[in-house]
């Protein structure tokens, strides 16, 4: 009795290490410092993009912007995780990458405090959306600045778009718009 009770606990605990993670597990930072936890935003579906003040695809903070004010709310929400990974491309601080979003697109969607999205010091948000591991779904590489990742209303990773697919792209409203 004792051995199958020792079974079950090895079994539990292997299976608890190797469970996946959801994307509501993960606690990160606004660009003000402050905790924000993604399990606030159950229900909703979410929008996670990569960005960087000094890139060609910049203008998409934009597009980002605008569907966010029309569609965000109760059942959508656009996050920015600015990232010096790909050229150092976002040189700013937090102070100035707020700056240049507000004075230069308007951004109101919620920014986060800049991180790695790629390399040795990948951020733990980043290896959840890249790791079929972790996430369930399939394994990924960040190409370059402005990629999108699309979280479900379950919190589920469902689709990643590379950054020359813009944020008002069709297939993009259309995921939005879907019940």
């Amino acid at each position: 009795m004792k051995r199958i009770l020792v079974l079950l606990i090895a079994v539990f605990a292997l299976y608890q290490a190797n469970a996946q993670t959801s994307f509501y597990d993960y606690t990160v930072k606004t660009l003000e410092g402050e905790d924000f936890q993604l399990s606030q935003l159950k229900g909703k579906k979410v929008l996670v993009v990569n960005t960087a003040s000094k890139c060609g695809f910049t203008p998409q903070y934009e597009q980002l912007e605008a569907i966010y004010k029309k569609y965000g709310g109760d059942d959508f929400v656009v996050i920015g995780f600015p990232a010096n990974n790909f050229m150092k491309q976002e040189p700013g601080t937090a102070e100035e990458i707020r700056d240049f979003c507000i004075q230069n697109y308007g951004v109101t969607f919620p920014m986060m405090a800049k991180i790695s999205v790629k390399g040795d010091d990948i951020a733990p948000i980043y290896q959840w959306l890249t790791e079929k591991e972790k996430n369930g779904v399939e394994d990924s590489n960040v190409r370059w600045n402005f990629q999108k990742y699309l979280i479900n209303e379950k919190g589920e990773l469902e689709k990643i778009f590379y950054p020359k697919v813009k944020p008002d792209s069709d297939e993009i409203i259309s995921w939005i718009t879907s019940k």
